[in-house]
């Protein structure tokens, strides 16, 4: 597993000029030649199997020091150990995760700080676009937000907006920016998203995603739609091929939000949990190479790449 001992939000000080536009540019500027750098990731995965103790650092292109990609994670005000207590469907979320950080922690920390410090490594490891060795944290209201094209939202099954965040988010993702939704699991919890998604965009619908849709190719040409449960689910269901984490979750669902342009402004990972696949890569040498290598991070970088370059 890759982490930092100690890593607390108030190290992720890290900020780039720019807006949405700009960083977007540069990245689609790379080209196919500038991502086939990619085709050896799946070995270069098996071979990087190891316990890493703290996570590697690495320094940016001076260059690129506008233009790299931040991994930045939205802490919203809502849901267990948030501002609140509770949400749309009411009661404490499924849990805080192992990351525990903020100003109460909450639903939006699960998993949290492995899974962004490892994705960041990962995606420098893997790719040729400058990364920024420090994910951070944000609020949706913060002004700083225009400058991060990609954001990523984790646990929305008890998410409630405020307001501010309601206007804030609709107006981020009309002027460029990308949205990721991840882990979350059920029928109750998809119908809280659904709803606080709506309240943003009341007139449209998110859209069901198939195979042969470009973002389960855009890097690594998946062949599954591809479920990933939490460590300790994969490692129970293994003698049974369970990858689901309650009964009204097993079939794994992609949708997305399109702008009046048909760029895709929201993806939602419901029923699949991709943030798990990045933390606890270290944990498991089966869970790793099943879930960590074969999916969550094919996936995760599939994504960032589509939304950087549509």
């Amino acid at each position: 597993m890759i982490r930092r001992r100690g890593f607390q939000i108030s190290d992720c000080g890290l900020r780039i000029g720019g807006r949405i536009s700009n960083l977007k540019s540069r990245i689609s500027g790379l080209g196919v030649l500038g991502l086939l750098l990619l085709i050896a990731a799946g070995a270069a995965l098996a071979q990087r199997y190891y316990d890493r103790g703290n996570t590697p650092t690495w320094q940016v292109d001076k260059e690129f020091s506008h233009d790299v990609f931040t991994f930045v994670r939205i802490r919203y005000s809502s849901g267990y150990g948030g501002y609140e207590y509770g949400g749309y469907g009411g009661g404490p979320g499924r849990g805080r995760g192992r990351g525990y950080y903020g100003r109460s922690g909450g639903n939006w920390a699960t998993d949290f700080p492995d899974s962004d410090l490892n994705f960041s490594y990962r995606l420098h490891q893997l790719t040729s676009l400058e990364v920024a060795p420090e994910p951070i944290v944000i609020e949706l209201t913060d002004p700083d937000l225009v400058n991060y094209p990609f954001i990523y939202i984790v646990e929305p099954g008890r998410l409630v907006f405020s307001e501010p965040e309601v206007a804030a988010l609709r107006a981020y993702l009309l002027n460029g920016g990308f949205l990721m939704v991840d882990d979350f699991w059920g029928v109750a919890e998809w119908e809280n998203f659904y709803h606080e998604i709506k309240r943003v965009f009341p007139d449209r619908e998110p859209v069901e995603l198939m195979l042969s849709d470009p973002i389960f190719h855009a890097v690594f040409d998946l062949k599954e739609k591809p479920q990933i449960p939490s460590i300790n689910v994969a490692l129970a269901g293994r003698p049974y091929g369970i990858t689901w984490e309650r009964p009204d979750a097993k079939e794994v669902d992609y949708r997305a939000i399109y702008d009046d342009k048909g760029r895709m402004m929201v993806i939602t990972c419901h029923n699949t949990d991709l943030g798990d696949g990045w933390e606890r890569e270290g944990e498991d040498e089966w869970f790793f190479h099943e879930f960590s290598e074969k999916k969550a991070y094919p996936l995760g970088i599939n994504i960032v790449f589509y939304a950087m370059t549509h």
